[in-house]
């Protein structure tokens, strides 16, 4: 577990670094290039950055052990910390919507909008490379420790990438065309903006769903099922109930057996299908096998 935090603390802490420079120039770029869309994507990595923060913290609260007040281990630190993140993006895609649409409003009501200038474009450009190559990297940590939380982070990422994708498209067609298509700029901030909320609404579903403590999904529990039957001995499985704590399966059922079967064999029976259990999704699955007779062989 130390490990597995200590992974995704390390490409967290590089994407915080990344972040700061990128927040920074980005705000600078599209305060002295004139350009609402760089200004906008310089928010994003800001929000980026703090969720950087969360995904630290959470994580590693994710990675205690188990305790007396949280006998089933802390993993649901991490989902708390996944729908933060998630919120986190849909606030910022609002605010920036809403500062999208009141300057768009203001260009058809005859306001001018600045033409941006270069800087904003090579910002744009330097954005995208570096958030994809994030992205990238901290989706390939997130996989391979199975992190929630750093998975919603390197979609924040993503985001930001296509933020700055939306940006640059706007920035040079204002740029390139002239003050009569200066309403690029902020009509592209505002597609970003739908684009970071949708990301955050789609991040925050299954999180909530395990907050909620919802069932695994029907295919799991199918498996599972599967799982226990193949054990020589097994009759039958039933009241099957099923949740997740951060990256771990919590699996509560009632195994039927032979009436007339020894207490020692009922237990090798439970023991071997906890074993076949964790083999298929982790050390860090809590299972609690209830053994009951067969009524029907009495």
């Amino acid at each position: 577990m130390q490990k597995r935090e200590r992974r995704i603390r390390n490409i967290t802490l590089w994407g915080s670094f990344v972040n700061i420079l990128l927040t920074a120039g980005k705000i600078c770029a599209g305060v002295f290039g004139k350009s609402a869309a760089m200004i906008a994507d310089g928010v994003h990595s800001l929000s980026d950055l703090f969720s950087d923060f969360v995904v630290l913290i959470f994580s590693h609260w994710a990675s205690k052990d188990t305790d007396r007040s949280h006998p089933f281990g802390h993993g649901k630190f991490e989902t708390l910390g996944t729908l933060i993140v998630s919120i986190l993006l849909i606030a910022v895609g609002g605010n920036l919507l809403a500062n999208g649409v009141h300057s768009v409003m203001d260009f058809f009501h005859g306001k001018t909008i600045p033409r941006p200038g270069a800087i904003a474009l090579v910002a744009a450009a330097v954005s995208i490379a570096a958030k994809e190559i994030l992205f990238r990297a901290t989706m390939k940590v997130a996989k391979e420790v199975d992190s929630p939380v750093t998975k919603a982070n390197a979609w924040h990422h993503r985001s930001d990438a296509l933020s700055s994708v939306g940006a640059f498209v706007g920035i040079g067609g204002a740029y390139l065309l002239g003050s009569r298509w200066t309403v690029l700029d902020p009509l592209v901030s505002c597609g970003i903006s739908i684009a970071i909320i949708v990301f955050g609404v789609k991040m925050s579903i299954p999180a909530l769903s395990e907050l909620l403590e919802s069932s695994l999904p029907e295919d799991v529990e199918k498996e599972i099922v599967q799982t226990a039957m193949s054990v020589e001995g097994v009759k039958d499985i039933h009241n099957l109930k099923t949740r997740k704590n951060g990256i771990a399966y919590i699996i509560d059922a009632h195994v039927v057996v032979d009436p007339q079967m020894s207490v020692f064999d009922a237990h090798e029976i439970a023991t071997q299908i906890e074993d076949h259990l964790y083999e298929k999704y982790g050390h860090e699955t809590q299972i609690s096998i209830h053994i009951e007779p067969d009524a029907g062989s009495r």
